[in-house]
């Protein structure tokens, strides 16, 4: 038995070595970011800011402040000689809203190099996008669409007594507030407008459980929050142009009601507590994952570098979609320079305005900023800085890699399964989405998303049938897909490489040496191999019955065989597109979601499939990943592999309170393909090997390569406790939300929207 202090000794592993003592994708800090701030604000800069947490619509104050990530060529040379060749110099991408502009519009800019000195310079960035500048109309999420106090007197506040009449609740801006409200999007087309409908739920835990029915259109465009107004109410299917004629219509007894649950109600059913008797043994706590002997992965804390078992590579953040890995190594070999989420699309149906208008793309709201390393992003009100908003550990497969029951000297064996598995989690509104990067010691890498939390649910009636399931008295679990974008840039053996299209297909042949038993003919598969050399045809759906599939390969490198080296993308659990084409609301704006993957051209002007922007712009979107396909070349080029993955979620009334990680994942893998000369999980010597017994019934001799099992006891886990994110003021100085309203504002964004009390 090992003490406590030889224990502690094991666990502290000494950090990893990257192979490049900078890491050129690593998030801006907390100083950095309050220097950018303050250099903007000075009058030389002559961009007339607002502090954002003071700034309204009409103002211009900064929204985006992060790590513009380098060229590749740059990084590479780097890379290549770190001792000799510098890092690439360190830009932020600064995103500001000029409110106050003559014409109201939102820029991006450069600013750099980094740090702040005499030659850091603030330029345009515009080659990265499609459209320049971006309508105002079409700007991010912004609280002030509806904390204003004109939309409260415009919108809710005369339909106070409806509210109290029909559902026995109230939307005042109080604390005790029964009801709340959602917006659904996009909320422009062409940046011409900013327009969105409103839906009502109960305030109550679970409140995307809870349609009221109730729906109003209303319009948020421009600066002068005093014009923003409503356009439209609907209730019950009934349509009615001003709040007027729905007060006449309530007064008169001629409107429809709808069944409404009292507010007395019960609505525990959709709460997180616990119910039912207690599983026998349940009272136990359950099994946990424990690393006896020590850890076996080495982290770099400061670089953001993570190493195990061969594998190497850098972490990214950033506040569009969290976590990104880059320069992945395995033993010694880069086989991906980038492998990061894109975008997120989650798009409804229903017979009612708010689910039949709902094309989110989750983007647009900043799948980092709410997110075991730290993890920095700028906001308007502030720096969000998250302690645990990386999680890495090691786990047992619970299946072995490989294995064989034989009888011949050295055929009996097996190799342990264990991944090493890098995780975050993002809250957007009422979906938790898990990102999982899990690396195999074969070579193979992982990649899945699982998602939980609240359905989006619409009222039910007998019309919404075709568009859901019931799940309570009068809530509908509503269709809707999600597909998720990965941008996976493959460098197999170099830069140079080529895509591979592999087929199956039925032959009949004939065999000469098959006598009159059979006849000679055979029904068979053959393999048929083409490559495709224009990204045109680069716009993919795996083969029928996935009868093949696509790989990234090396014309010029091959292995000891004489095969081209290269990696497969494998389809995993649900390997889905998107279902719904030509919707106006999706337009142009998510044309990567139409399928299972797409091969282009590697550019620096092209480093992402979709944009903050894109979601409010579906008839011209910044980001058209239909113009990344223009008949190039893309044969032993730098290509990147856009893979989409994802889930049809037809729900159930097993989604109420939250649905299931177990059904609502899907994943995808990128595996060597005769990039190996043989399986190199072979080398692992968390393994058995076997040979027969001399004699039937005697116990089988084995090697397990020196590994010897380890039975510490270890120390006992940390009480449970949930780290809250931290908030600093745009000085850098750690504040606080101004209350737990606040704190869950920030989360749940257009689907939570408590108006502002007069």
């Amino acid at each position: 038995m090992k003490n406590h202090s030889e224990s502690v000794r094991q666990a502290l592993i000494p950090p990893a070595s990257p192979p490049a003592p900078t890491n050129p994708w690593a998030s801006l800090s907390i100083s950095e970011i309050v220097d950018i701030h303050d250099w903007l604000f000075f009058p030389e800069r002559g961009l007339n800011l607002t502090l954002g947490q003071v700034a309204a619509a009409s103002d211009n104050h900064l929204y985006i402040i992060e790590a513009y990530y380098p060229q590749k060529s740059a990084v590479l040379r780097y890379l290549a000689s770190p001792a000799t060749v510098g890092p690439p110099p360190r830009f932020a991408r600064v995103v500001i809203h000029h409110g106050a502009a003559r014409i109201p519009v939102v820029q991006n800019y450069l600013v750099g190099p980094l740090p702040i000195g005499p030659h850091t310079t603030l330029s345009p960035l515009t080659d990265i996008y499609q459209v320049d500048p971006i309508p105002y109309n079409a700007r991010s999420w912004d609280t002030r669409d509806w904390e204003s106090p004109e939309i409260y007197s415009n919108i809710a506040a005369p339909l106070a007594e409806a509210f109290k009449e029909l559902f026995d609740g109230q939307a005042a801006g109080l604390p005790n507030d029964t009801l709340v409200a959602a917006g659904a999007g996009p909320f422009s087309f062409d940046g011409s407008f900013r327009r969105m409908w409103i839906g009502w739920r109960r305030n109550v835990p679970g409140p995307f459980l809870h349609p009221l029915n109730f729906y109003q259109y209303v319009d948020v465009s421009g600066t002068d929050s005093s014009q923003w107004k409503q356009l439209k109410i609907v209730y019950n299917h009934q349509i009615f142009d001003t709040t007027e004629s729905f007060l006449e219509a309530l007064h008169n007894g001629s409107l429809k009601r709808a069944p409404s649950p009292v507010q007395d109600a019960d609505f525990s059913w959709s709460t997180r507590k616990r119910t039912g008797p207690q599983r026998d043994l349940d009272h136990l706590p359950g099994p946990r994952s424990v690393n006896f002997a020590g850890l076996r992965f080495r982290v770099d804390y400061e670089r953001q570098y993570v190493s195990w078992m061969g594998w190497g590579l850098y972490l990214g953040f950033d506040r569009d979609m969290g976590l990104s890995l880059w320069d992945i190594r395995f033993r010694d070999e880069r086989i991906i320079y980038e492998l990061k989420p894109q975008d997120a699309l989650a798009q409804y149906a229903g017979n009612d305005p708010f689910q039949s208008s709902a094309a989110w793309l989750d983007r647009y709201f900043g799948m980092g900023t709410f997110v075991y390393l730290p993890a920095t992003t700028f906001g308007l009100t502030g720096i969000l800085s998250r302690d645990r908003a990386i999680c890495i550990f090691e786990h047992d497969s619970e299946r072995p890699l490989t294995r064989h029951l034989g009888y011949d000297k050295d055929e009996f064996g097996a190799v342990k399964g264990y991944q090493l598995v890098i995780r975050s989690v993002a809250t957007l509104g009422n979906y938790d989405y898990l990102f999982d990067y899990m690396f195999h010691l074969d070579g193979t890498i992982e990649v899945r998303v699982s998602a939980s939390g609240y359905l989006q649910a619409g009222y039910w009636d007998t019309d919404q049938q075709r568009y859901g399931a019931r799940i309570w008295e009068t809530t509908m679990g509503s269709l809707h897909d999600h597909v998720i974008n990965y941008k996976v840039d493959l460098d197999v053996g170099g830069t140079a490489n080529s895509l591979l299209k592999t087929t199956t297909h039925q032959e009949l042949v004939s065999h000469p040496w098959f006598d009159d038993d059979w006849g000679n003919e055979v029904i068979q598969q053959t393999i048929n191999r083409e490559y495709i050399t224009n990204e045109d045809d680069a716009l993919l759906k795996y083969p029928t019955n996935f009868q093949g599939g696509y790989s990234i390969v090396n014309q010029e490198n091959k292995n000891k065989w004489g095969t081209v080296r290269g990696y497969a993308i494998h389809p995993g659990y649900s390997p889905i597109h998107s279902a719904v084409v030509g919707s106006k609301r999706l337009l142009k704006n998510a044309n990567w979601a139409r399928y299972n993957l797409a091969v282009s051209r590697r550019k620096d002007t092209e480093p992402s499939s979709s944009s903050v922007w894109n979601f409010n712009l579906p008839g011209g979107p910044p980001v058209d990943f239909h113009k990344f396909f223009d008949g190039e070349n893309i044969t032993q080029e730098d290509l990147v592999a856009w893979i989409n993955i994802g889930m049809h979620h037809l729900p159930q009334s097993e989604d109420a309170p939250s649905t299931r990680t177990n059904t609502a994942t899907s994943t995808f893998f990128l595996t060597p393909l005769n990039f190996f000369d043989h399986d190199v999980s072979i080398d692992s010597t968390n393994a058995i090997l076997l040979q027969t017994p001399a004699n039937p019934g005697d116990p089988f001799p084995f090697d397990d390569y020196g590994v010897q099992p380890a039975h510490c006891i270890p120390d006992a886990p940390a009480p449970f406790a949930y780290a809250p994110v931290h908030v600093f003021d745009h000085q850098g100085n750690e504040a606080q939300f101004e209350s737990i309203e606040a704190m869950r504002s920030s989360s749940e964004e257009y689907h939570r929207i408590k108006f502002n009390e007069l």
